[in-house]
């Protein structure tokens, strides 16, 4: 199976998808260690779409496998969550997307403002670069989970239970 997670940056979403890659000994794909490890290589000033393509080719390779794959980006345009799907259509495998959203902008921005990012080299984006960011709204049925009013255990919980009925 392979397990989309999205939504803005700080609004909870790595902090879950972890606990839920650790609880299912799922592989675990990040965008952001992606992306940071190929500004570090030197090989690319532009990173366009580098980082999710690397992505979805390691999905791909761990999904042939029989691994189950949680893939963790903001994931902001229906072109990357449809290429994620495209990965698990290939492999002919489900897939369920989640979107974490922190429906209490005041904590969400908190959240933005005092976060240290646990990969060497990443700059975190700025409150603002948050709110400016292009992120489309999801055109597909997808799992919605509030990160403002529940704890990671209560999510992964939730989470785990709209899984059990896949």
């Amino acid at each position: 199976m392979l397990i989309i997670f999205g939504g803005l940056p700080g609004a909870g979403k790595t902090t879950i998808a972890r606990e839920l890659a650790r609880q299912l000994g799922a592989v675990y794909l990040r965008v952001d260690s992606i992306e940071q490890a190929i500004r570090d290589s030197g090989l690319s000033q532009a990173l366009d779409d580098a980082g999710y393509r690397v992505g979805y080719a390691v999905a791909e390779d761990n999904l042939r496998l029989g691994q189950t794959v949680i893939a963790d980006s903001v994931n902001p345009l229906q072109v990357t969550r449809d290429s994620w799907r495209g990965v698990a259509d290939r492999v002919q495998v489900s897939a369920i997307e989640i979107e974490v959203k922190c429906s209490d902008s005041e904590q969400h921005r908190r959240r933005v403002e005092t976060r240290v990012s646990d990969i060497g080299g990443l700059r975190v984006p700025t409150w603002q670069e948050v709110v400016a960011r292009e992120y489309e709204p999801w055109e597909r049925p997808h799992l919605l989970i509030d990160a403002a009013n529940h704890s990671v255990e209560e999510n992964v919980k939730r989470i785990r239970e709209a899984l059990r009925g896949r």
